[in-house]
């Protein structure tokens, strides 16, 4: 059975046409299946990255799925006729994909967040999911990795042999990570969430549900971090609407790699 989602072409990064169930049904079938991939969870800050960087942009592209994780992405799947596209958030995927898992025996593993932080989103997914396996964490340093203390860190955590990386590095690290470490790592399927490992943690809040449904939630991150994301959201967010405009218009064209 295969899981080849239509891709709606946003700037040359091909975005998955799914929703929650379309998104947990996909993981589903390449865990059974044990066949390779990686998630991308990819909103505006995404594609614009992949804008100046052609490598980013092909690792998007060579994901097994990109979900539409901000909801102008929604909202131009909605306009190019699929109506059933639903913003699949990264730190929602994790919990419904912990949540569906369960019965289904799903085996996790944390890679990423400062020190101490996997071992706290464990205890805390522990908690909130009575059962749940998750079978390690690891904070890798905050530096580039030689080779044979990546090899070192593959075998450690394919030594627990989860079904489910969970990758949380910041983007686009993140990105390039899972790209460069799928089928090394035995585990079917890996998928980066960024900032979901801080928020289930609990160290830091998250939008509340109106601003998410209604695309505001760049503007209360802005609100808790503006140093780190004035750049992201006041810079980026208007070249988006502007680029978008000039490709539907067919002023510009963005092909996919």
């Amino acid at each position: 059975m295969s899981m080849n989602h239509k891709r709606l072409n946003v700037l040359g990064v091909g975005v998955s046409a799914i929703n929650m169930p379309l998104a947990l049904a996909t993981l589903d079938t390449w865990i059974a299946q044990r066949t390779p991939h990686y998630v991308c969870v990819t909103g505006v800050h995404g594609v614009m990255e992949s804008q100046h960087d052609p490598a980013l942009s092909q690792i998007h592209n060579a994901a097994g799925m990109v979900t539409p994780d901000g909801m102008p992405l929604v909202w131009l799947n909605w306009l190019a006729g699929q109506r059933h596209v639903e913003r699949v958030y990264g730190p929602d995927l994790m919990l419904a994909t912990l949540a569906y898992g369960l019965e289904r025996g799903y085996r996790h593993y944390f890679y990423g967040g400062a020190e101490g932080v996997p071992d706290l989103l464990a205890e805390r997914v522990r908690a909130r999911f009575a059962g749940v396996q998750i079978v390690g964490g690891y904070s890798p340093p905050f530096r580039a990795i030689p080779p044979d203390e990546d090899e070192q860190i593959v075998q450690m955590i394919n030594a627990t042999q989860p079904d489910i990386v969970w990758i949380g590095l910041g983007s686009p690290k993140q990105e390039r990570w899972a790209a460069a470490h799928v089928g090394r790592l035995h585990a079917p399927v890996l998928v980066c969430v960024g900032a979901a490992f801080d928020f289930h943690a609990g160290l830091k809040p998250q939008a509340p549900r109106w601003m998410q449904h209604s695309g505001l939630e760049w503007a209360f991150r802005l609100a808790c971090e503006p140093r780190r994301l004035w750049r992201r959201y006041l810079i980026n967010n208007p070249l988006f609407v502007w680029r978008v405009a000039q490709q539907v218009l067919g002023v510009r064209r963005y092909p996919l790699e």
